[in-house]
């Protein structure tokens, strides 16, 4: 301890050493400014804060892994992941089969160029039991059990409430959430009795704020992240398999198939659009290491978890500037489509 703040108090001088010939450089007021005591609070808060931030991030990985270890062997593990045929899943699949890691992609789609020597295909419906477990008994046989559960399949469809089909909102939330009771309840058993393993949930910023004409999306993503909570607390307490981890992943909007009528309604839309290659990396990152976490994505929103903690005026103002540029894009859906009909019946008189 003695020779650690020696150390640090020979770098403060050699620092101070430095510094001092520079600030003699600048002009007299920046001097006197530089120098101030409210300068020297603001770097020390600075400092402190970042030092706070270091700690709580520490502290938050010893919590979220149980303050346990775990190696993982790649060439040995296999990671299955649902919705890997398309967007977001497809690029975490190339990526980790770049990396020779075994990769089962089970999608109700089947993919569209040939797949690397290391990655299997098996036609799977998720929102169906009988489907996930004819799979998951295909997989075990040829493959042993997996090790890491990717649950990636999600769609979406844009539309307000009144108008959204019974059959599409059910099917959002059969996707989107009760698929991963289904796959959880097929692959954890084995996770658990080797106290290994990986469930990993890909979520949504959209978690955290409820937004018109998406609002069945948005409570399918909320409950997401609910039952990541659930699924943590009860491999911790009630199976005692400290060493499975459990994850989630928040991106915002990311340029897939499932946002085309954003991206192709010539509208401003006025919140960030990113690269299915931005998400991808971090959620291939995140796999080969291997331990818990929740990551928001991109880090300029990685506090969108507080939004619920503000006053609800707030709240409501957030939520109104995201929900308005959902309702333009509808506006001018609508006045397209009225601008259609009217030149149909023009035609046709």
């Amino acid at each position: 301890m003695n020779s650690a703040i020696k150390t640090l108090q020979q770098h403060s001088t050699t620092i101070q050493e430095y510094l001092t010939p520079l600030l003699a450089k600048l002009p007299p007021p920046v001097q006197t400014a530089v120098t101030s005591t409210t300068a020297r609070n603001v770097v020390a808060f600075v400092v402190v804060w970042n030092i706070v931030k270091s700690f709580n991030n520490i502290l938050s990985g010893f919590v979220l892994n149980n303050w346990t270890s775990d190696k993982w062997n790649w060439p040995r593990e296999i990671v299955l992941i649902t919705g890997g045929c398309s967007g977001i899943g497809k690029y975490v699949v190339e990526k980790l089969a770049q990396r020779g890691i075994k990769v089962v992609v089970a999608d109700i789609q089947e993919p569209q160029s040939k797949l690397p020597s290391n990655v299997y295909f098996y036609q799977c419906d998720v929102t169906s039991t009988d489907s996930v477990k004819a799979v998951g008994a295909k997989v075990r046989k040829e493959h042993g059990d997996p090790t890491v559960l990717i649950n990636n399949a999600g769609i979406g469809h844009e539309g307000p409430i009144l108008d959204k089909p019974e059959g599409t909102i059910r099917k959002v939330f059969e996707v989107n959430t009760l698929s991963h009771w289904w796959t959880v309840k097929e692959f954890l058993p084995a996770m658990v009795k080797r106290n290994h393993g990986h469930i990993i949930t890909i979520a949504s910023a959209a978690s955290f704020v409820g937004l018109g004409e998406m609002t069945d999306y948005s409570c399918s993503k909320a409950s997401a992240l609910a039952f990541h909570e659930g699924l943590t607390q009860e491999i911790r307490l009630w199976y005692k398999a400290k060493k499975v981890r459990t994850s989630i992943i928040h991106p915002i909007w990311v340029k897939t198939p499932l946002i085309k009528p954003i991206t192709d309604s010539g509208v401003k839309f006025r919140q960030p659009i990113l690269e299915v290659e931005e998400v991808g990396d971090v959620i291939v990152k995140h796999v080969l290491k291997g331990n818990s976490g929740q990551l928001i994505i991109p880090n300029s929103i990685k506090n969108a978890g507080l939004v619920r903690a503000l006053p609800n005026w707030i709240q409501e103002k957030i939520r109104n500037v995201a929900s308005l540029d959902l309702k333009k894009i509808r506006d001018a859906q609508d006045a397209q489509l009225a601008k259609e009909q009217a030149a149909a019946a023009a035609g046709k008189s």
